[in-house]
């Protein structure tokens, strides 16, 4: 089976709740109150569901001046991997509260190494219970620790002089965060407001239709190649304020058949921790 690779429908996906090539991960979080997701996961999750913490399992919080949510080391990441039971043959669908912004960086973070088979379920958790699927509080049994053996593609993966450079070479760099936070006239979270100079804002929200869940592969491209305006998918780089977001536009981007975009790592919070970076105001 080629296995579902960017975006799987919860009506679709309840029918393979019972493979046992499926790992589920629960990515549910706050950034206001991080152990919320934990929480509202042993409340009630999909059935075989296991927790993935933004903090503790996708980013790696002791490294320094990388923004708020560091990249992990690939060592500790694809061991957390072989915790869960995952292998590079399992497919894996991961799901957050609804737009898929927590999802989406596991989905890249898996990408990165490889993994073909990982998608993020549309609507998430929110539309799961909307349309009265299964669900239960009971934790999964440990899983047979098999290990993964795989490293990043660092290709895809930039950091603050990697992103000056691209800039420099005339490449397109995305900003997915929300347009108040872009032009620097609210920042709610990070010590300095404004963007990247020479940065493009597309919230990562366009990326959803009225009802909360991604637009068509077909209107995506039609709205990405419009603004691309001719550039290949691979000159285009994303970000957002730590590097999570920023992963939601790069999903957007492969649904609807752009494949080759990179990632600003440290991201809006990892370029302001010099203080000799120039910053941008403004539209």
């Amino acid at each position: 089976m080629a296995g579902w690779t960017t975006v799987v429908q919860a009506d679709i996906f309840s029918m393979a709740l019972n493979r046992t090539d499926v790992v589920i991960l629960d990515c549910r979080f706050s950034l206001l109150d991080p152990v919320l997701g934990e929480q509202a996961w042993r409340q009630g999750h999909l059935p075989g569901a296991q927790y993935a913490h933004l903090e503790r399992d996708l980013s790696d919080m002791t490294q320094k001046g990388q923004g708020r949510h560091p990249w992990p080391q690939v060592e500790t990441f694809v061991s957390k991997l072989a915790q869960w039971g995952i292998d590079p043959s399992t497919q894996v669908i991961a799901y957050d509260d609804g737009d898929g912004a927590f999802a989406a960086r596991l989905w890249f973070l898996l990408r990165s190494l490889g993994h073909e088979k990982v998608a993020v379920l549309d609507g998430g958790w929110s539309h799961w219970v909307s349309l009265g699927l299964p669900t239960t509080s009971m934790q999964r049994a440990p899983m047979t620790v098999r290990p993964y053996p795989a490293v990043f593609d660092t290709t895809y993966l930039l950091d603050a002089d990697a992103v000056q450079a691209h800039l420099d070479d005339g490449g397109m760099l995305l900003d997915a965060r929300a347009a108040v936070r872009f032009r620097g006239e609210e920042e709610p979270i990070d010590r300095v407001a404004g963007h990247v100079p020479g940065a493009i804002n597309r919230p990562y929200a366009q990326n959803l239709g009225p009802d909360g869940r991604f637009k068509s592969p077909m209107q995506l491209a039609a709205e990405f190649r419009e603004l691309l305006a001719g550039r290949d998918p691979v000159e285009v780089v994303s970000m957002c304020g730590s590097g999570v977001t920023a992963c939601h536009t790069l999903l957007a981007m492969e649904r609807a058949g752009l494949r080759g975009a990179r990632l600003y790592t440290g991201s809006w919070s990892g370029w302001i921790t010099d203080p000799t970076r120039p910053v941008a105001t403004g539209a």
